[in-house]
């Protein structure tokens, strides 16, 4: 406990990043108010939310603050592998690598955690309100209480923050994408591994286990499952989701897309089955980055948090990543404040200080994967292929894509790093 005076703050939106940041705070004492449009069980029997995966650096925060509940039942993902097929359309493959992660990653169906974490925070001591939040709502919160946070990544009043045009880059949509839950996946014969595909002009196609729900709420029955991720290019191939209705149509659109570009993915899920009728999503996303304050009518302030004001298109794995760092980041920032207001300067410092050291070069690596790859990347990918260390730190980029920035944007310094690599192996 902290012998800082308890703040009392309330937090709109039960996702990944405010969860986690509610119980942190409930731990330093803190009163904590979480609001928000599900309960429990509405989330643990609706539709899939998300494809994500959590990488070790943000997995050791949940562990850090008791919220890595799952651990032990989820699966662990060892590496990364990366394939291209040859574009002459025979099925095989141009490049094909893989390399071990210095430490494993997980994915928890969010059905199954957040109704979870919302137990938790509850029995931490925190208060849970079942409403539907808007303006007036927001008026009242911030009024009664030291510091609202909006952490709703979905709805019409996130967009009230304004989208920080000179941080979005990319203005629209640049992927079609889809997820498929399924069971009976052949395994590989090495590692476990989150398995990228790279289809030039027609999109990305990865596939990783996680662990999903196997019962009626309540029962706390889960089981192991696979996740496949379609990212297809607009106006392509893989764009082919418009008139899917039923999860029948959607499976097999799924394995249609396997069977045509990547056979030996086809081979692995054709006798996949659905884990459940809400184990489908269909949506595209456009990677935007929003203002951290709005103003209400009133004039008082409230700060955004997590998806709210940081949507990364999900071809990198990182949008829980980032909510985790988020929740971590405006921790330390809440707890340094001690008794002084939760200001707007402080607020735009505490979301700068985030986007500045952090969150900006995982947005840049995220969004240069968007679009058709530059020279020096096709031959860095190529590269990995024959030079384990260079695979191995692409690999484990995904930890913390800020070593990216070190290579992957400049010519120079990707060949650079591929001679260090091998050179260092060769020693």
């Amino acid at each position: 406990m902290t012998t800082q005076s308890p703040r009392k703050i309330a937090i709109v939106g039960a996702g990944q990043a405010g969860l986690l940041l509610g119980v942190a705070l409930l731990d330093q004492g803190h009163q904590v108010t979480m609001l928000t449009n599900r309960t429990a069980e509405e989330v643990w029997g609706g539709k899939v939310l998300s494809s994500q995966f959590m990488f070790d650096p943000k997995l050791q925060i949940e562990r850090d603050w008791k919220m890595n509940q799952w651990e032990a039942a989820c699966p662990k993902t060892e590496g990364i592998s990366f394939t291209v097929p040859n574009p002459d359309g025979s099925g095989t493959k141009a490049i094909h690598w893989h390399a071990k992660l210095h430490a494993y990653g997980q994915s928890l169906d969010q059905r199954v955690k957040m109704p979870g974490w919302m137990d938790e925070f509850v029995r931490r001591g925190g208060k849970l309100s079942i409403v539907n939040v808007g303006i007036p709502e927001l008026e009242e919160l911030s009024a009664a209480y030291d510091l609202v946070l909006l952490a709703g990544g979905k709805g019409e009043i996130v967009n009230l923050f304004g989208r920080n045009e000179e941080r979005s880059p990319v203005k629209q949509p640049m992927r079609q994408l889809a997820l498929t839950y399924v069971t009976g996946m052949k395994r590989h014969d090495y590692m476990e591994c989150v398995n990228f595909n790279l289809i030039p002009g027609v999109g990305e196609y990865f596939v990783f286990p996680a662990l999903t729900t196997a019962g009626p709420y309540g029962s706390g029955k889960t089981q192991a499952c696979d996740i496949m991720v379609f990212e297809g290019v607009p106006g392509g191939p893989m764009d082919c989701w418009a008139d899917v209705k039923t999860p029948e149509q959607h499976m097999a659109v799924s394995l249609d897309i396997l069977k045509k570009f990547l056979p030996w993915e086809y081979e692995r899920a054709k006798d996949c089955k659905m884990t459940d009728d809400n184990g489908t999503l269909i949506g595209r996303i456009a990677p935007t980055v929003r203002n951290a304050v709005l103003t209400l009518p009133s004039g008082r302030k409230i700060m955004g948090l997590g998806d709210a004001i940081l949507v990364n298109d999900p071809i990198t794995g990182q949008g829980s990543n980032n909510a985790t760092a988020s929740a971590k980041h405006y921790f330390d920032s809440i707890t340094a404040r001690g008794a002084a207001a939760f200001d707007e300067a402080w607020m735009n410092k505490t979301f700068d200080d985030l986007y500045n050291n952090y969150a900006a070069k995982v947005i840049a690596w995220t969004n240069s994967l968007l679009f058709p790859p530059p020279e020096h990347i096709i031959n860095l990918l190529g590269a990995c292929q024959a030079v384990p260390a260079m695979a191995s730190r692409v690999a484990n980029g995904f930890n913390d894509p800020r070593d990216y920035a070190e290579f992957w944007f400049d010519p120079a310094a990707c060949e650079k790093a591929i001679n260090e690599a091998a050179m260092k192996a060769a020693a």
